[in-house]
């Protein structure tokens, strides 16, 4: 007989800051839905949470949403100095969690992850604990090192659609964060916001975003 509730159950998703958080946090999201048990999502970081920068801000904002969205407690660690698979184990142990959600493609300190390091780590500390390993798209990781660092940006609304400016103003429509190419003179590259519960991505060309609802 299949099983399809079971509250011995409980899903653990780690994030880091990165285009791949809402994907991890939606597939734990659904793994939890389907077998109707308590849902975590623990987020690291070894810095307090004065020194973040405009794009740490942005991504922690957009997880609380979404964790509230598909019903999850958010784990939020800061000023952290411990190794992050002690950190995990830690949890782990506290939450009774069952199955953990970690993304195959990672960021700074969660590069170790594609090597297999902290996967082993957790594999022979956390034996009866099932690992998930979720892919990142080909898409996410093309994109990575062809932007600068992100800063806070806003579009208004325009007669041929919305411009981009950095000063904020009562005119504004959309506050974000806009991602500029490496290399160019002019505002080119990627405007990111929440429209909604949906975290959006649309193409800025010299200052201009001509269609709002156009995801890149």
């Amino acid at each position: 007989m299949m099983k399809t509730e079971s509250m011995d159950e409980c899903i653990l998703v780690c994030v880091y800051y990165g285009p791949n958080g809402e994907r991890l946090m939606r597939r734990g999201g659904k793994i939890a839905k389907m077998l109707k048990c308590p849902l975590y999502v623990l987020t690291v970081d070894p810095q307090p949470e004065d020194e973040w920068d405009i794009e740490k801000t942005h991504y922690i904002s957009v997880w609380r949403k979404i964790a509230e969205e598909i019903g999850a407690e958010l784990i939020e660690k800061y000023n952290e100095k411990r190794p992050i698979v002690k950190v995990i184990c830690d949890i782990t142990k506290q939450k009774n969690v069952t199955q953990i959600v970690l993304g195959q493609t990672a960021q700074s300190r969660w590069e170790e992850i594609t090597k297999g390091s902290i996967i082993n780590e957790l594999l022979h500390k956390l034996s009866f604990v099932d690992l998930h390993l979720v892919s990142v798209s080909r898409e996410l990781e093309v994109q990575e090192g062809f932007y600068e660092k992100g800063i806070r940006a806003y579009l208004m609304e325009v007669n041929e659609g919305h411009r981009l400016c950095f000063n904020h103003t009562y005119l504004d429509k959309y506050e974000g964060i806009f991602y500029k190419e490496v290399g160019t003179d002019f505002n080119n590259g990627v405007f990111k916001f929440m429209m909604g519960n949906e975290m959006v991505e649309v193409p800025v060309i010299d200052d201009h975003v001509k269609d709002i609802h156009k995801i890149d």
